[in-house]
């Protein structure tokens, strides 16, 4: 005997570009929206009975005609908008997941722009039909010290060639999302948990990633109240110093190779005591 176990099915990847037009002066909104569908799927599964599924193509025309119908302001309004539409308007839909990447421009003039090279910008939205669960986040936040790191005292053993080191590098290229505890101004409140997690590393004198890891899902908790839990995932994008000694050259900290792999991959979260329950928030 075999049961069917958790599923889902959804449209992934359409990307929608909603541009805004007030006069000469235009407004992009760049995503990348991802939905998924879960409820009475049994037959489906087990003899090919669609009665219950809502087309992963409707999905895809819904997030267009909704970017028409609507418009695009925060990303998290957008996917809330969609997945309790999905929800409330399928009695065999139970459960709907949006997940959207959103991608920055720059305004070059009126009708101009470029594309930013900041991170990119995500949130993913649970919605069961009584209650929501809202994480917002980003990916790819480059951040880089020149010094202010050690990393010494770890474990040696017959396999460690590492050297100890009192003054290194430090670089990730930074993966952060954050579970809100109840309804927000998600703009502001994504602006303010970005510059926490840029001070944080830039202010945090680093004895290793573990500890400059804490000290920024802690500041973010402490600038950002609505913020039950941030979840942080940190490559070590390693500078290992240039031997120069073949030509004769000293090299005292200036010159360094960027290795790309491997690296070290550092995550974790950190919570605010007394924080509500996650239920589906992270799945």
């Amino acid at each position: 005997m075999f049961v069917l176990g958790p599923n889902r099915y959804g449209k992934a990847e359409t990307r929608v570009v909603r541009v805004t037009k007030h006069g000469d002066a235009h407004h992009i909104k760049d995503l990348n929206v991802s939905t998924a569908l879960s409820g009475d799927m049994t037959d489906v599964h087990l003899s090919g009975d669609n009665a219950a599924i809502l087309a992963t193509d409707t999905q895809k025309n819904t997030v267009f005609a909704f970017a028409k119908k609507h418009g695009i302001g925060a990303a998290e309004d957008f996917a809330l908008l969609l997945a309790r539409h999905f929800v409330d308007s399928q009695p065999t839909i139970h459960r709907a997941r949006v997940a959207i990447d959103e991608y920055g421009w720059d305004r070059r003039g009126g009708h101009s722009f470029a594309r930013n090279g900041r991170e990119t910008r995500t949130c993913v939205v649970h919605y069961d039909g009584d209650q929501a669960w809202v994480v917002s986040g980003l990916k790819d936040l480059v951040l880089l010290n020149t010094t202010n790191s050690e990393f010494w005292g770890f474990v040696r053993d017959e396999y460690t060639t590492l050297p100890e080191t009192r003054d290194r590098i430090l670089a990730t290229a930074v993966t952060a999302t954050w579970r809100h505890s109840g309804t927000s101004d998600w703009d502001k409140s994504y602006e303010k948990a970005r510059q926490a997690l840029m001070a944080a590393f830039a202010d945090t004198y680093s004895l290793s990633l573990q500890q400059t890891l804490y000290a920024m899902g802690s500041r973010v908790l402490t600038e950002c109240p609505e913020i039950a839990e941030v979840r942080l995932e940190l490559p070590n994008k390693h500078h290992f110093l240039a031997d120069l000694s073949p030509f004769g050259l000293d090299n005292d900290g200036e010159v360094f190779f960027a290795a790309d792999r491997p690296y070290g991959l550092i995550e974790g979260a950190v919570l605010r005591e007394g924080a509500p329950d996650a239920g589906p928030a992270w799945e």
